[in-house]
């Protein structure tokens, strides 16, 4: 809010150098500001009194817009990597999917494993579990287990996530 918006009684108002000119009445603080020729634009609504400041209006949004887009730079999202088994996987084909795991773990990303099953596959769901504990075993040197191995209609899948 600025200006003419502010509708509190009673505000404490901060001047244009961030020095504190104390609690006054909106109205006074206005005549404070358009003597200055600047905005009183309101800090801290949720403050008792609100907080006012003595600023040009144009020169606080676009602080605030750098301020967001600095923030935002030193953000890191982090992808959630899928890598897909079979449970009659051959070893190359296994060290193959370790390795791709292993590359995605270095980049920060997090990687969901899953052992799908098709057809007569599902009978032998059980036995075919220690692929994910190989699989987990292997990467232990740089990862960890964020969510255990849970069976999810046709599949088993667990997520590894990078060693802190």
């Amino acid at each position: 809010m600025i200006n003419e918006q502010i509708r509190d009684k009673e505000v404490r108002l901060i001047g244009e150098n961030g020095d504190q000119l104390g609690i006054m009445s909106a109205r006074e603080a206005l005549k404070l500001a358009q003597e200055a020729d600047l905005d009183l634009v309101k800090i801290a609504p949720t403050a008792k009194p609100p907080v006012c400041k003595i600023i040009d209006y144009g020169k606080y949004k676009y602080e605030l817009v750098r301020k967001e887009k600095e923030a935002k730079k030193k953000q890191k999202t982090v992808e959630v990597k899928e890598i897909r088994l079979s449970p009659n996987i051959e070893t190359n084909d296994l060290n193959t999917k370790i390795n791709a795991t292993r590359k995605f773990i270095a980049k920060g990303n997090k990687v969901k494993i899953t052992l799908r099953f098709r057809g007569r596959e599902m009978a032998h769901m059980q036995s075919s579990k220690h692929i994910l504990d190989e699989f987990a075993e292997a990467l232990s040197d740089v990862a960890v287990v964020e969510k255990a191995p849970k069976l999810e209609g046709r599949s088993i899948s667990l997520v590894l996530a990078e060693k802190k």
